[in-house]
């Protein structure tokens, strides 16, 4: 937990067991010890009241805050105007339409509620179109601040992002739109199993980074019904909160930006981790398969990457001593070609064959 943070809650529950702890005891009737007891009681529940409300209100924004106070005083507007109709049609029928005070005030508050609810509901469907943090303010990014990750559900499905969050490199960043919560939802209960299996995996993934408290998981409620297309509601979504995405689908891997918004793949980002091999290096590496050349064999590095090791068809198996001859970089990530040693350590050329 946030040091600072901690400071507050502590310091506010303090205070609430100290007002209400002394006003119990500052009543006309003097001091009791049944009366301090209860101020305690009351303040210590307060406080934890307090402490509560900030952990359910922990993953809301400034910005979402507003929308709903910009909502609130939209829809008091509008009953307002439904109260000042509702008067003048009294006014106009008043012998026809007589209302008793009781019913009329009910009705008032009623009306009230509707235009309150009615304006909020309206200002949240319509977000999209406020740019605001502070009302009717856009606040611009510091130089310095990092850009927010819009996560597409390619990366909630991929088991990977959940050891990219615990490396703290992607603290306060990562938002998740509610729409996308919405689909996997509707894909869990899908009659294909591989679909069925797939969105029960990604719910399970962000319940888990939900439970990481220094990734600060936030949630945006923000929908474009009229927009089909997932690719073009996430691209707007990211233009609206001026944030990149964070996908894992291989096929956008060589997508740089679409409509200014950027995209941060975790394929391109694992491949540019992988370590390097120089050409004349030693390596040891099991033969797993036969490659596509004659005498060619093919086999894997604990990251993955593919090492086609030239005269390694004879080995399948095996676990033989190789030398790199060149590293070859791909859209899909980097490939290793070797030439197999003898036991003398010396190699044994062969031409270079891609086995892709």
């Amino acid at each position: 937990m946030n040091i600072s943070l901690a400071f507050v809650r502590i310091l506010f529950f303090i205070l609430s067991v100290f007002f209400l702890a002394t006003y119990m005891i500052s009543g006309p009737k003097g001091y009791s010890g049944a009366d301090l007891g209860l101020g305690v009681l009351f303040g210590s529940l307060l406080g934890l009241a307090l402490i509560g409300f900030d952990i359910l209100f922990k993953r809301f924004n400034l910005r979402a805050f507003n929308i709903a106070i910009v909502g609130l005083f939209f829809g008091y507007l509008m009953g307002e105007a439904l109260i000042l109709i509702l008067g003048g049609i009294l006014n106009i029928s008043a012998a026809s339409i007589n209302l008793e005070p009781r019913v009329l005030e009910i009705t008032k508050i009623g009306l009230y509620l509707f235009g309150i609810y009615l304006g909020t509901l309206m200002t949240l469907r319509s977000s999209d179109e406020l740019y605001v943090s502070i009302p009717f303010v856009k606040l611009s990014q510091g130089p310095n601040k990092k850009k927010e990750l819009v996560v597409d559900i390619s990366v909630l499905s991929d088991t990977r992002v959940l050891d990219l969050a615990a490396s703290g490199l992607i603290d306060n960043q990562l938002i998740v739109p509610r729409f996308l919560i919405k689909e996997l939802y509707a894909q869990a209960e899908a009659s294909d199993e591989m679909i069925r299996n797939k969105a029960s995996r990604a719910l399970e993934v962000t319940k888990k980074l939900e439970a990481i408290p220094e990734l600060s998981l936030r949630y945006n409620d923000t929908d474009f019904q009229e927009v089909k297309d997932p690719l073009a509601k996430m691209v707007r979504l990211a233009r609206l909160l001026e944030a990149n995405i964070l996908t894992a689908d291989i096929s956008r891997i060589q997508m740089a930006a679409v409509g200014g918004v950027r995209f941060v793949n975790i394929h391109a980002l694992s491949n540019a981790l992988k370590p390097l091999m120089q050409a004349g290096e030693q390596i040891r590496i099991k033969i797993q398969r036969y490659g596509k050349e004659p005498r060619q064999g093919v086999g894997y590095l604990e990251d993955g990457t593919m090492v086609v090791v030239n005269g390694g068809g004879s080995y399948i198996g095996e676990t033989v001593d190789a030398q790199v001859l060149s590293v070859k970089h791909t859209s899909s990530g980097r490939m290793i070609f070797c030439n197999v040693l003898d036991g003398e350590g010396n190699d044994h050329h062969y031409e270079e064959h891609d086995d892709q």
